[in-house]
């Protein structure tokens, strides 16, 4: 029993390894949180984990310190029909948090547990990464947005935000003033086709040809209906500076009887 001790003793480390090598700070948020794991995995597209049938899981990598042997382990977890498994990787022995998230990352994928999802059969994506770009832009509160909306606020006028001007037609506006009837649309310039700085994809060209020139057929639909209606439509493309379009748009709401 004494010799198995002391084998055993002779695997341990003299010391504790410090609290920045496995240990988060406190209080971070939840896109700090994913931002470090996206940085260790290589990116997004390598952090997913095949479940039941042909779907995908985010998975994250933890690291626990194991205080009666002094080492760092890596565990694998993502979550799964209300459960959260998890896969033992294998002990990490770097001095940072950041090198032993990134070891674990190579743990996982030299064992073939996690990797870029295949891209659904008849995507209209050249790639995962490009699909999970093209699904991650925001519909609403964009950047833009936010800042259009702030500077007309802070002039003293009051709006609506992502509404219908008119209830039954299924058209969204990002700024609509009611008692003016205006309606304020902020526009990506890729997606709407901006003449300044609008390119067409290298991949799937013919696609988005025809998607966006199929946005812009309905763009110039939605303003032909609000103006049959009393709207007065106000356009911004993303790329204009907020106080030029800001005033742009209160000079139309100032206009309106």
């Amino acid at each position: 029993m004494i010799h198995a001790g002391k084998a055993r003793q002779s695997g341990w480390k003299d010391q504790m390894p410090p609290a920045r090598a496995w240990k988060g700070r406190a209080g971070r948020s939840k896109e700090a949180l994913a931002a470090e794991q996206d940085r260790a995995a290589g990116g997004r597209r390598m952090r997913y984990v095949p479940v039941e049938g042909e779907q995908y899981a985010l998975a994250s990598v933890e690291l626990k310190l194991l205080p009666r042997t002094r080492r760092i382990r890596a565990y694998l977890r993502w979550s799964e029909k209300g459960r959260s498994p998890s896969r033992y990787l294998g002990p990490v022995e770097h001095d940072t948090r950041a090198a032993n998230l990134a070891a674990g990352w190579d743990l996982a994928k030299a064992k073939g547990l996690v990797g870029a999802r295949p891209v659904p059969e008849g995507s209209w994506a050249a790639s995962d990464s490009v699909r999970s770009v093209m699904r991650a832009n925001r519909g609403k509160d964009t950047k833009p947005e936010l800042r259009l909306r702030s500077i007309v606020h802070a002039a003293g006028f009051r709006y609506r935000v992502s509404t219908r001007p008119l209830p039954e037609l299924r058209r969204t506006a990002d700024l609509v003033f009611t008692r003016a009837r205006v309606a304020v649309f902020v526009d990506g310039c890729f997606w709407h086709g901006c003449p300044a700085h609008f390119r067409p994809a290298r991949k799937n060209s013919e696609f988005w040809t025809t998607k966006i020139a199929a946005n812009q057929a309905r763009d110039e639909e939605t303003d032909r209906r609000l103006a049959e209606a009393g709207w007065k439509v106000v356009r911004v493309w993303e790329h204009e500076d907020p106080a030029d379009a800001a005033r742009r748009v209160i000079e139309v709401v100032h206009a309106q009887p």
